[in-house]
């Protein structure tokens, strides 16, 4: 065969073995995911916080609050369950390229560039128990929880989409479906889970 044919043959080898990996990706986080009420309460979350923004009552907004307040607990202790049951996985399983170019198997041949889909599931478990509101915390300071919890939720649905595809993609999806770039939601989480984060998957 000439070089280009074995280019043609060697591109088609990539695509399938990066269409094999992305889908055994997307049925381990899956498989952890589905005894879980994780996606529906984040999904709930959001537009929940969109709700009590517009709502102009106040007795109204305050009863909006209460039921995010328990929302928020909830999903809290069910994403602790999720990171808790992903941390049995076998660290070759976890792992996730940091690399630009999504190529099969590349984090088990470079650990080097890559981190943990277990801990970094582990550092949003934190960042969102850390962001539930206390209770008779003001209004305002009310509005500014939502906004980081908003931004915890984001970056976390964002490392899922890492792990089942790459970097780009994820960042492409969080702009399609929220409006808001990679950049955007890095800038509005907590300190402390910025910090976390860039430790965890290198500078970004």
């Amino acid at each position: 065969m000439d070089f280009l044919t074995w280019i043609i043959v060697g591109s088609i080898g990539i695509y399938v073995l990066q269409g094999m990996e992305h889908r055994r990706r997307v049925r381990l986080l899956g498989a952890h995911l589905a005894p879980t009420q994780v996606e529906k309460l984040m999904g709930g979350l959001i537009e929940g916080y969109m709700r009590a923004l517009d709502e102009k009552e106040p007795e109204r907004r305050q009863q909006v609050w209460s039921i995010l307040d328990n929302s928020e607990k909830t999903l809290a202790d069910q994403l602790q369950r999720l990171a808790d049951s992903f941390a049995q996985e076998n660290a070759q399983d976890t792992r996730v390229s940091t690399l630009p170019l999504a190529l099969p198997y590349f984090d088990r041949l470079m650990p080097a560039h890559t981190f943990d889909m277990r801990e970094a599931l582990q550092l949003h478990a934190r960042a969102v128990r850390d962001a539930c509101a206390p209770d008779g915390v003001d209004p305002d300071t009310r509005k500014r929880m939502a906004f980081t919890m908003t931004a915890e939720l984001l970056l976390l649905q964002h490392t899922c989409h890492w792990f089942c595809k790459t970097r780009t993609i994820a960042s492409m999806r969080l702009m399609a479906r929220q409006k808001t770039t990679y950049e955007q939601v890095l800038q509005s989480v907590s300190r402390n889970t910025l910090a976390a984060y860039k430790k965890l998957v290198g500078t970004v």
